[in-house]
């Protein structure tokens, strides 16, 4: 089932430079969190399918970015998280990797722990180790089932996505 995301002013429709910069003034300035929230996911969708070299890409990447860094609510930095995972920006990984360590909202290091396992960003696996000392236990628990898929990904020959669900 796919996820609603409320589009009230047809934003999907308008060309992709216009849909980012309308998205990107509510990200900076909208009050309202779930008017922000779905600006993340409409940003998001602009980077799907789309090469890491492509400038919609790039652009979309550094301003779910800045929601990580800027936004003061976890869940719509828990969106972020998952946009960055859903969209593989890989490039993003050290975002995801501060956030899971240092950000304020036990949600946001929560999912930037969960997007990091599903990027299979094993590179991170020793500074995951360190979200076990967290004082969150669903932060605790997230890095413990992260590590352990990690471990089970790495010892099969082949990485097979249907194998996980």
């Amino acid at each position: 089932m796919p996820v609603e995301v409320l589009d009230e002013n047809e934003l999907r429709v308008l060309p992709d430079e216009q849909r980012f910069t309308i998205c990107k003034q509510i990200l900076k300035n909208d009050s309202d969190e779930s008017k922000r929230w779905d600006a993340v996911w409409l940003i998001g969708e602009l980077a799907e399918n789309k090469n890491e070299d492509s400038s919609i890409f790039g652009k979309v990447a550094d301003m779910i970015e800045w929601v990580i860094k800027n936004d003061n609510n976890g869940v719509v930095k828990h969106e972020a998280c998952f946009q960055i995972a859903a969209r593989n920006m890989r490039k993003k990984i050290p975002v995801l990797l501060d956030a899971a360590l240092h950000d304020t909202s036990v949600l946001t290091k929560h999912e930037a722990i969960e997007s990091l396992g599903l990027m299979r960003a094993f590179e991170s696996e020793g500074l995951i180790k360190k979200a076990l000392d967290d004082s969150s236990r669903d932060v605790r628990e997230t890095a413990e089932f992260v590590l352990k898929r990690f471990n089970r990904l790495k010892s099969d020959e082949v990485y097979k996505p249907s194998r996980i669900l």
